[in-house]
């Protein structure tokens, strides 16, 4: 194996901490993956990776080697791109995760026109509510609902999704229709979504007039932690949701489901696409990022 590809090798095993997950990424046998390892520290004369038989650690050669060829393999991708981009031919393996919700009402229905233009694209669609680490599942591209933590992603902020306070006609036949924040404590309920970190049902949030986040704990007799959930109890006639206007407009439209406080909106949420550094510059990812923005565009808070 060759220099280069004993280096591509090596940053994929140091990004995702593991030789088989980087074999099977690389779609080699993870036999050539330990060899071009250990070639390359025989080549170079240091230890680049720290073994053990639950994880792989970078050495400080190793973090060192990582910085100086991630640039290397971006500008190599870059090359490679460039004869593609001009026979405007995009082709190879994209892994997207994206909510739920987003992937099956907006991304999938979508998807054959971004095929017809791109048939050597293969795209791979993850759809998940749980907080997954990119570069351990080798996911590409990720689409997130919500601020941003991990610092080490790239984040290309696309806008704000606008948030709705819902019912189902029959829970407003049975519990009166709220008209303001003071009313959910006195025989209402909520349907409850899990904190991804805790676990315990989120408040009710709204905004003040001067622009404030309130926040009103509001009983719930199920709670759930998923958008399909969510949204199924509330038609039920479980509780009311705060929901992303794009996710219930059809329900809306139909009268399955009402709009109710509409001056007492939760704030709206930030839509984003992340992506590891060393996937920032490919143009497969390129594409799809100007595809996804042109399609959630229509969906965003003016």
């Amino acid at each position: 194996m060759d220099r280069f590809n004993q280096y591509r090798v090596f940053a994929q095993v140091a990004e995702m901490g593991s030789f088989i997950k980087a074999a099977n990424a690389l779609d080699v046998p993870r036999a050539s993956v330990s060899a071009a390892i250990q070639q390359l520290e025989g080549q170079l004369g240091v230890r680049l990776l720290h073994r053990t038989t639950r994880q792989v650690r970078l050495t400080t050669d190793g973090e060192q080697l990582l910085d100086r060829v991630r640039p290397l393999l971006a500008e190599v991708e870059d090359i490679d791109q460039l004869f593609q981009a001009s026979r405007r031919q995009v082709s190879g393996r994209l892994v997207v995760d994206a909510p739920s919700r987003i992937a099956r009402r907006l991304i999938a229905p979508a998807l054959p026109g971004l095929l017809r233009r791109h048939p050597r694209l293969q795209l791979v669609l993850g759809s998940t509510d749980r907080v997954i680490d990119l570069v351990q599942e080798g996911v590409d591209c990720a689409v997130r609902i919500g601020a941003p933590h991990d610092s080490s992603l790239v984040s290309r902020p696309l806008g704000h999704i606008a948030l709705v306070n819902c019912a189902s006609p029959a829970y407003l036949r049975e519990h009166g229709e709220p008209t303001q924040p003071g009313d959910l404590q006195h025989g209402h309920s909520a349907v409850g979504y899990a904190s991804p970190k805790t676990g315990r049902a989120l408040p009710w949030e709204y905004l003040s007039d001067d622009g404030g986040e309130q926040l009103v704990d509001v009983s719930s007799r199920v709670v759930v932690n998923n958008a399909e959930s969510y949204i199924a109890c509330c038609l039920a006639g479980l509780g009311l949701i705060q929901v992303p206007r794009f996710d219930v407009q059809h329900l809306l439209d139909s009268g399955d489901l009402v709009e109710v406080m509409q001056g007492y909106r939760a704030a709206s949420m930030p839509v984003s696409l992340l992506y590891p550094h060393r996937r920032q510059r490919s143009r497969r990812l390129a594409v799809f990022q100007k595809w996804f923005e042109a399609l959630i565009q229509p969906h965003l808070d003016r």
